[in-house]
């Protein structure tokens, strides 16, 4: 039976991504009082490179983490997914004279999170940071020091405002790190100004997966942006069961545009930094046939123009600060595609909350 719109409220999912802006400013404020957040810092400051550790959507949460700190800091950052430090452990040790660790896990029990942070703490001696949504976690006990966003913990299975949270927590520290205090105050605005602008984007997404119907979605972003497409492809995987990809922008002209038909969803996560040359691609793609959607803090004529539909934040500053409000709309399609397909995103086929491998 299909669910009536006023129906939504019963899902968790559904709850927890338009609970987002408010979760933001609770974190943050709780980042300013919080008695761990030194001792982290006194962490990082002994070192001057960072590797950032998480599975799944902490994966690509520590791929914009990672970019996002780089641009932050200045200092050098990349991102693995916690099974390579338990399969190439080699690849970790050539950097890890200079290197301290974070690693991401929501619920703190994930297996590979965990057994990484052990052998990137205790057996590799890299200073190891955890961040997760759970106290008392596993993965508390095998780090050097946790920062836990209790008020970002999700009841559903997909991880919606944890990655937002999250994210919004690991840019902090890094403007922390570098005595940014202009970007602190810039994220506490951001989520105030985005926390009512969530309800119109519902809006907007719901109408728009109402109309059209995709064999392939696809989703594109270059720098920090690339960690969020990879996370809204696998959004729209988890919880509408269909085929996506990620790729970045410029990159798509490179082979993967051959896929690109009127049943094929492209969404353009838009920056400021490369807006011109993205823009074209854009342009491209819809000549080409695509459906195209373009998600943007503002809209120019050229950009209406080549869209399909064009979900703008309005949140006034600068970029980073408002990067994890782009990809809500992206978990807006998962949850309205899912729904339209029948679909319960609050028990995703196939998966649980927390992978725990024997």
């Amino acid at each position: 039976m299909a669910i009536k719109p006023t129906d939504y409220a019963q899902f968790e999912t559904y709850k927890e991504i338009l609970s987002q802006g408010q979760v933001w400013q609770t974190v943050l404020r709780e980042l300013k009082q919080s008695a761990s957040v030194e001792k982290i810092l006194r962490i990082i400051n002994q070192k001057s490179s960072r590797l950032f550790v998480g599975c799944g959507t902490s994966f690509y949460l520590a791929e914009a983490a990672a970019t996002s700190w780089t641009l932050l800091t200045g200092e050098p950052a990349h991102a693995v997914p916690g099974s390579e430090i338990l399969l190439y452990p080699a690849l970790t040790r050539l950097v890890a004279a200079d290197l301290s660790a974070i690693v991401i896990s929501r619920s703190g029990r994930t297996s590979e999170a965990v057994r990484a942070a052990h052998v990137l703490c205790k057996e590799m001696q890299i200073p190891t940071i955890g961040i997760t949504c759970a106290e008392k976690s596993e993965l508390e006990a095998e780090c050097d020091s946790t920062l836990v966003l209790k008020a970002a913990d999700e009841k559903s299975m997909v991880m919606t405002r944890s990655f937002t949270s999250m994210l919004i927590s690991l840019q902090w520290l890094a403007a922390t790190r570098a005595g940014n205090a202009k970007f602190c105050n810039s994220l506490e605005a951001v989520a105030a100004q985005f926390a009512p602008r969530i309800p119109s984007l519902a809006e907007q997404m719901e109408s728009f997966v109402d109309r059209h119907s995709f064999d392939d979605y696809v989703f594109l972003g270059q720098g920090p942006f690339h960690g969020l497409a990879r996370e809204a492809a696998l959004k729209v995987m988890e919880m509408s069961c269909s085929y996506s990809q990620s790729f970045h922008t410029l990159e798509f002209r490179h082979g993967p545009k051959a896929i690109v038909t009127s049943r094929a969803a492209l969404t353009f996560f838009l920056s400021e930094a490369g807006q011109q040359a993205e823009v074209e691609v854009l342009e491209e793609m819809k000549e080409l046939g695509g459906i195209t959607i373009a998600v943007c803090n503002k809209a120019g004529e050229a950009i209406h123009k080549a869209s399909d539909i064009v979900l703008e934040l309005n949140v006034p500053g600068d970029e980073l600060p408002r990067l994890a409000a782009h990809i809500v709309p992206s978990q807006l399609m998962g949850f309205f595609t899912g729904m339209r397909k029948g679909l319960n995103p609050d028990q995703p086929k196939n998966l649980t909350r927390v992978v725990v491998l024997d």
